[in-house]
């Protein structure tokens, strides 16, 4: 995934000359995980900026480059540091084009790394996504894997409006996929259905995918036929994919590694109950993390759900 997102600022740097990169270390050091190497050498110094460790001043930068004609694509290097940019995005980012009534728009994309899972300390294993998808204004998007992080990041790029892109920080380098540097982008504000199933809707994003697809391999075994959904983008929610997959399946579980209180989750398990809830067969099942803060190493992964987790809900809801 490290490669595909590098892949796509290289693209999009060539053929957009008003696509700037900025942040600590993206420059001479490439980003803490290698996300922008070697476009400093490829680009000039004038395009690839390193700035200090000041999160508010990033996204502050990224603004009033935005509204004066250049699309930043700014990086902080962990989701946990975020919280100081927040006033930037929240006042200024993502009301540019109702402030201006449409003559400015802000055409910035966020990168963070998001999640735990790689003995990270304190403010490094962040999974605070709902904070984001609060904010009208902005879109949230998270790829769960190599093609879908070089689609969606090249959509997000284009996108005349903020875009928040959270990089799931265990799927960096946890498999290897065929990626084609076309320039092809994905579509933003849908869900890609990752395998087709008739019992049950498991929808979730980021790195769960990878647990719920074990998941549903297993169930297979079991008899249970899992439809897995990757939601992909979090904000705007592609509600119409989820409520077909219900109508077809009667069961929905939803998974993510998130704190459950308030998730993205529970909006869309109040959507599905809103408008299909006569399709549902059995109760709405959450998988979450646990409403603490992320522990350190030796327990983040009896925070982060597991297969046998995911598994459990499955079962629970099937059995009604």
């Amino acid at each position: 995934m490290v490669e595909a997102i590098a892949l796509a600022h290289g693209w999009e740097m060539q053929h957009d000359v008003n696509v700037v990169v900025i942040g600590q270390d993206v420059g001479a050091n490439g980003g803490v995980f290698r996300a922008t190497a070697g476009l400093q050498e490829r680009f000039g110094v004038d395009r690839v900026q390193d700035t200090p460790l000041a999160e508010a001043t990033i996204a502050g930068m990224s603004v009033g480059m935005a509204t004066h004609g250049l699309k930043p694509v700014a990086e902080i290097q962990f989701m946990g540091f975020l919280y100081p940019a927040l006033d930037q995005i929240v006042n200024h980012m993502s009301r540019m084009r109702n402030r201006t009534r449409g003559r400015l728009s802000c055409p910035v994309v966020i990168r963070m790394p998001h999640g735990g899972g790689i003995h990270a300390p304190e403010h490094h294993s962040e999974s605070t996504e709902t904070m984001l998808c609060h904010i009208p204004g902005i879109r949230v998007v998270c790829p769960s894997s190599p093609a879908r992080a070089y689609g969606l990041l090249l959509a997000a790029i284009r996108d005349p409006d903020p875009v928040m892109f959270l990089e799931p920080v265990r799927l960096y380098r946890a498999m290897r996929q065929e990626v084609n540097d076309d320039g092809r982008a994905l579509p933003l504000d849908v869900c890609f259905i990752l395998r087709e199933g008739s019992d049950v809707t498991i929808v979730t994003w980021g790195a769960m995918t990878i647990e719920t697809l074990r998941a549903a391999t297993l169930l297979g075994e079991r008899g249970i036929s899992a439809e897995v959904i990757d939601l992909a983008t979090l904000s705007p929610i592609d509600i119409e994919t989820i409520l077909a997959s219900v109508a077809k399946t009667g069961r929905l579980v939803i998974v993510h590694e998130a704190a459950r209180n308030v998730g993205v989750g529970a909006e869309i398990a109040a959507l599905v109950a809103e408008r299909g809830l006569y399709d549902l067969q059995a109760p709405i099942q959450r998988v979450a993390g646990f409403d603490t803060i992320m522990p350190l190493f030796k327990l983040e992964h009896d925070y982060i759900p597991g297969v046998q987790r995911i598994i459990d809900a499955v079962e629970l809801t099937c059995a009604d």
